[in-house]
């Protein structure tokens, strides 16, 4: 098989819009796994919203979180590696927010703090609830021990094109990016999943013209033209098409399936059938 390392984005990609894995997509991946080839999922996800997918597939090796922020063991559960942030940096962003009153939180690899966590509305609750994830209140940063990898914020689409815009004017001193339509992440500027994705090739021995991308969003791209094939899911923006190397299905079709299925097993469908 020639793609040896397959790196697989989540919410948009593997997921359809109902967050379900679908059992037909599961099967092929086991298939493709079982012929020697290994899985990463690349996600913006912290590893406690990703491992559960690897560990109901069956599959060990690595994920990329936070966006390549932090690569975590499957087996162990530990990082492997982390991008930190200096936390003086992100004060003038999280001053805006607390301005314009623009929800934030602050992300170390395997905890999410929120000012007011303990105030949050169920209406929040259930929005986090959707990724595993149960928010903390945000201590001090005397406090809080553990390396910061992102700040996120969150809200509706107009709102974070405007807080997009604006910040975009400031210096940059972090690797800012859309990871979907309603969320902006802040992290350090050497960490993408391009960059996260190449590091674990390396390590694994192989070269880029064996790895395999598939992705939905701008903070796939790194990792899209990094791979030696780069596929776009067909609910993708099409600038995101447009840098990858072939488009599937989207994620409510099984894309991913459909995608494996033609470039690693050679089974191959039209669009659309």
């Amino acid at each position: 098989m020639k793609y040896k390392l397959i790196a697989l984005d989540v919410d948009g990609t593997l997921l359809n819009d109902d967050h379900e894995l679908t059992p037909g997509t599961m099967e092929t991946i086991r298939a493709i796994a079982d012929q020697g080839a290994e899985f990463v999922l690349c996600t913006g996800r912290a590893p406690i919203s990703s491992l559960p997918f690897m560990h109901r597939i069956g599959l060990e090796g690595y994920v990329i979180t936070h966006n390549g922020a932090v690569t975590v063991d499957v087996r162990t559960e530990e990082a492997v590696h982390e991008f930190a942030l200096d936390r003086q940096v992100l004060e003038p962003y999280m001053e805006y927010c607390r301005k314009h009153k623009v929800h934030f939180d602050i992300n170390t690899t395997f905890t999410v703090y929120v000012e007011g966590a303990s105030r949050l509305s169920q209406e929040v609750l259930d929005i986090y609830s959707k990724f595993f994830v149960v928010p903390q209140d945000l201590p001090a940063w005397a406090d809080l021990r553990e390396p910061i990898v992102k700040l996120t914020v969150s809200g509706e689409i107009e709102q974070l094109d405007r807080v997009f815009a604006e910040w975009s004017e400031w210096r940059q001193e972090l690797n800012m990016l859309r990871s979907g339509d309603f969320f902006i992440d802040l992290m350090h500027k050497d960490a993408s999943k391009g960059a996260a994705l190449q590091k674990l090739a390396e390590k694994r021995g192989i070269p880029a013209e064996n790895v395999m991308a598939i992705g939905n969003y701008y903070n796939d791209l790194t990792m899209l033209t990094f791979a030696g094939l780069g596929v776009a899911m067909d609910n993708s923006p099409q600038e995101v098409k447009a840098a990858a190397d072939a488009v599937t299905e989207s994620n409510n079709e099984e894309g991913v399936k459909l995608a494996l299925e033609k470039y690693c097993l050679g089974i191959t469908r039209e669009m659309g059938e």
